[in-house]
């Protein structure tokens, strides 16, 4: 199946990538690095970008099960950005650019 088309990538996820990709990044989404699945993966800049709903960051269960699950991403260098999907629904362009320079300046060290 295409990575691009997968059907597990909610509706900001898919608008965030689109953007990105808008602005030349080499985005991958719904990459699997072999332990999880990251939304969106700029390997080039070594970033992982996940795009939550509001559990994410109100519910205590959820936020220890984030923690176990991004302790895979520790020993590989990648730097992963959290981001709410009301962020994404209210400020997408200004996170498409912001995150686009972050890429950049990564791509640079």
């Amino acid at each position: 199946m295409d990575q691009n088309n997968l059907p597990s990538a909610s509706a900001s996820a898919k608008l965030l990538y689109d953007a990105l990709k808008s602005r030349n990044v080499d985005a991958i989404l719904e990459y699997n690095d072999g332990h999880k699945t990251v939304d969106i993966a700029v390997l080039e800049a070594k970033l992982f970008i996940e795009v939550d709903g509001l559990q994410h960051f109100t519910n205590p269960e959820q936020i220890m099960r984030d923690f176990k699950r991004s302790h895979y991403s520790d020993g590989d260098d990648f730097r992963t950005f959290y981001v709410t999907n009301q962020i994404i629904e209210k400020y997408l362009d200004d996170v498409a650019d912001a995150i686009t320079e972050v890429i950049t300046n990564l791509k640079q060290k």
